[in-house]
């Protein structure tokens, strides 16, 4: 008997080796392709080069990321009872054969989904452990025998809690069956997933993604696909997760890189003006002072042509004008289509007089002066943000437009105090820039992706997500996020009010309601405040049993900062990544402590370090991020920085369901009665 029979732990890890060699393969093929012998011209050069450097970079083998982590083998009688590898990425040998699955391949769908209850012709799922890139064990369930128990996956149960030191990772090889369905969702429908701390919904949106890749690769590569995050710190958070599934071309920004191409932003709006600028009722604003630029013309438009003069009177210029209008057309289109049609009105005319003009003299005569002139005066271009401008600086202009959407309240709160010169001389505002792209859709249409991404989405204002809607307008979207999370003062109150700004109202709202990655006791200390902030909603049951991974002590006013330095020092001595969180104004006296002890630390998005492992984190920017262990600074300070209770407390459920596997809360003044309470 061979050794490999005799030791099947030596088995799959001849076939691992078998796999990057094979994947090696792959990869020098595609570097030894002649470019000269495929192509006739240096731009069909230029693009097939571009082909095979990505292609060389999404067949790379990071050396400590398993190409398999499972294995299926079917009945018998289905499949033609074969066994698959499943793992991030296709790998096939010489001869063509797939030496591993990759995981969102159909065949590899029940590695996931399928259980004792329903095995989906799979008689063994075999999980693989690995340390580093070594593959260091397995471990089986044969779903098919009546005899064997339904059991938790010890290896499953150990990556979920594997430590976690610098960004996201993939989720691959632990995606759970109502995760699966929503990954594997298709491309026509918007999905949008509540989800509380610890579920995955990132991870899952994320892992869409890749999916829809995938499986509409041809389809998303003409149409274009955007991740979209709440700010940088995030987006360097999970910027790894999707080139290590081998996706590479996905665009990742904010909302305010969305719209901050227009205008450059240097300036912020009080929380009152942010609210009105971003309310869903600046949109009709808007629309009112495009249109409010069309004038109807009192004059005949008169083309003279040769000898000939062509005159069309001004009630039927009107009529043209008022038929363009009552089509609701983007302004711009509908300037560009007025001159066309003034031209047809006088071809009719040419017509009956007998001659016989086409296309090109329909075209002459829409560039004709007299038309051109007629054209500025009835429908002059408009620049959207010297709209905006004037919008915000003319309260006689505002006021116009406002009649009867904004109060008088209302319209003082968004007026500059001091009206700028020029648009280049403004301090505009994050709310500002949307506004301004708003307008610009108005002019002219927003390019549309195939699919579109949106976490955190419950920060949103209704202005925004009708920015993001228009980056999407004739594809689809994964909108993401947990309405207990809410911090922003427009923070959105429902799904069905944002997927309605969004322009998706008939969206499949799914809720993850199991946690995977949050203790439970610190969930559940936590969810005290979802009363609160979020009664609605149901409280994450957590699958992780950890204790004594919660800690609230008070501590001596004098001795505080120490104490966090301290307690920061502790969780150092163990393995994975630590998060001081505190509120915004308590950052320069925590930073000079941890200066003056000596302890190194990081700024939200540095990728941490074997030597680094502790990062400061304002309050203010630790949604979305994880760390395995977390210290806590003053909660009631971390309420007290926001500019109500409702708010604070919100941000205060943020903050302490940042840590993975322990949380210390230190604190010198009162907890937050609606904390301290059980």
């Amino acid at each position: 008997m061979s050794r490999t029979e005799t030791d099947p732990l030596g088995r799959e890890r001849a076939h691992l080796a078998a796999s990057r060699a094979a994947l090696r393969a792959m990869r020098e093929d595609v570097e030894a392709l002649d470019i000269r012998d495929v192509t006739a011209n240096w731009v069909n050069a230029a693009v097939l080069e571009r082909q095979i450097e990505e292609r060389v970079k999404a067949l790379a083998d990071l050396a400590h990321t398993p190409l398999f982590f499972g294995r299926l083998d079917y009945l018998p009688t289905t499949q033609e009872g074969q066994r698959f590898y499943i793992g991030r990425r296709h790998v096939h040998d010489a001869h063509g054969d797939p030496m591993v699955i990759d995981w969102r391949a159909p065949v590899s769908q029940p590695f996931y989904r399928a259980s004792k209850r329903d095995p989906q012709d799979v008689r063994l799922r075999r999980r693989f452990g690995y340390t580093g890139g070594d593959l260091t064990a397995y471990e089986d369930e044969h779903l098919t025998d009546p005899a064997e128990a339904e059991t938790t996956s010890r290896l499953l149960q150990a990556e979920i809690e594997r430590p976690r030191v610098g960004p996201m990772r993939d989720i691959v090889a632990t995606i759970q069956p109502e995760q699966d369905e929503i990954v594997r969702s298709g491309l026509s429908g918007t999905v949008c997933v509540q989800g509380g701390p610890g579920t995955g919904k990132t991870a899952v949106g994320l892992h869409r993604v890749a999916y829809l890749l995938y499986a509409h690769r041809e389809r998303l590569a003409r149409t274009g696909t955007l991740v979209i995050g709440p700010n940088r710190s995030f987006l360097r958070y999970i910027e790894q997760v999707l080139p290590a599934l081998g996706e590479l071309e996905v665009r990742q920004a904010t909302v305010d890189d969305l719209v901050g191409t227009h205008v450059e932003v240097r300036g912020s709006d009080d929380a009152t003006a942010a609210v009105v600028k971003g309310d869903a009722r600046m949109a009709e604003v808007l629309r009112r002072a495009v249109r409010s630029h069309v004038t109807l013309p009192t004059e005949p438009v008169v083309v003279v042509r040769g000898s000939r003069r062509w005159r069309i009177p001004a009630y039927e210029v009107e009529e043209i004008v008022r038929e363009l209008l009552a089509r609701d057309m983007r302004y711009g289109a509908a300037r560009e289509a007025l001159p066309q049609r003034i031209a047809h009105a006088v071809l009719v005319r040419m017509e009956a007089a007998g001659e016989a003009p086409d296309d090109r003299v329909q075209d002459q005569v829409a560039r004709n002066a007299a038309v051109k002139a007629a054209v500025k005066a009835i429908w002059p271009p408009v620049d959207p943000a010297k709209l905006v401008l004037r919008l915000l600086s003319d309260p006689g202009f505002l006021a116009e437009h406002a009649h009867g959407v904004l109060d008088e309240d209302e319209q003082k709160a968004i007026l500059w105090a001091k009206p700028p010169r020029s648009v280049k001389s403004a301090k505009w505002s994050p709310a500002d820039a949307v506004l301004v792209d708003e307008a610009a859709d108005l002019v002219a249409r927003t390019h549309s992706l195939g699919h579109v991404v949106l976490d955190e989405a419950q920060d949103l204002s209704p202005m925004q997500y009708r920015a993001v809607g228009r980056r999407c307008s004739t594809g689809s979207a994964t909108v993401l996020g947990d309405l207990a999370q809410g911090t922003t003062p427009w923070a959105t109150r429902s799904w069905a009010e944002a997927l309605r700004h969004l322009g998706k109202p008939d969206a499949l709202v799914e809720e993850l309601t199991a946690g995977f990655r949050v203790p439970r006791d610190v969930i559940a200390y936590a969810s005290r405040l979802l009363p609160h902030i979020a009664p609605d909603l149901a409280e994450v049951r957590s699958v992780r049993e950890n204790p004594g991974s919660l800690e609230v002590r008070e501590v001596d006013l004098e001795r505080r900062d120490a104490e966090v330095v301290a307690a920061c020092a502790r969780f150092l001595d163990r393995e994975g990544s630590i998060g001081l969180i505190a509120a915004d104004p308590r950052l320069p006296a925590l930073e000079e402590a941890l200066r003056e002890a000596g302890v190194p630390f990081l700024s939200p998005g540095e990728e941490t370090t074997p030597d680094v492992r502790l990062t400061l984190v304002p309050a203010s920017l630790a949604k979305g991020l994880e760390y395995d262990y977390v210290v806590l600074d003053e909660p009631a300070a971390v309420v007290a920085a926001e500019p109500d209770d409702r708010t604070g407390l919100r941000r205060l459920y943020v903050a302490l369901t940042r840590a993975v596997s322990g949380l210390k809360v230190l604190h010198a003044t009162p907890l937050p009665e609606q904390l301290a309470s059980a």
